[in-house]
């Protein structure tokens, strides 16, 4: 059995200007409900983005937590925030099933590292499978 070192290419949490932004808005009444959003995902949101998987652990306190390996990946959805210095991303799985994950730092960096895992185990998977109809 051989296992695979997994390369971190991020892990921590979401961008810090996401946090001070809503703060700043959180002076105005409207902008409450978002600042409380904010400081949620600063506590208790964390992503861990390896070479083998995406795990996000977030929810009440931090105890839920979602893996996904890029194999399971069908698309990746990304919309800019904050000027664009941090984004929002939805990655969407081949069951049709959704992944938020908000205020992600140098998210065109994360997303473009993401889509090259997934053509990377696509192409990996192709030639698997022709090797096995060749056979």
């Amino acid at each position: 059995m051989t296992t695979t070192a997994e390369d971190v290419f991020y892990e921590g949490g979401p961008a810090k200007g996401d946090l001070i932004m809503n703060l700043l808005v959180g002076f105005t009444l409207i902008g409450l409900p978002f600042t409380v959003g904010a400081v949620v995902r600063a506590l208790w949101l964390r992503f861990r983005i390896t070479s083998r998987r995406i795990s996000v652990t977030g929810g009440w306190m931090g105890r839920d937590r979602t893996d996904v390996v890029y194999s399971k990946i069908d698309e990746v959805r990304s919309m800019p925030r904050g000027l664009g210095f941090w984004g929002d991303m939805v990655i969407v799985l081949n069951d049709g099933a959704k992944l938020e994950m908000r205020s992600v730092p140098r998210f065109r960096e994360t997303e473009k590292y993401i889509l090259e895992r997934i053509s990377t185990r696509k192409n990996k998977g192709l030639s698997q499978d022709a090797r096995g109809f060749a056979a």
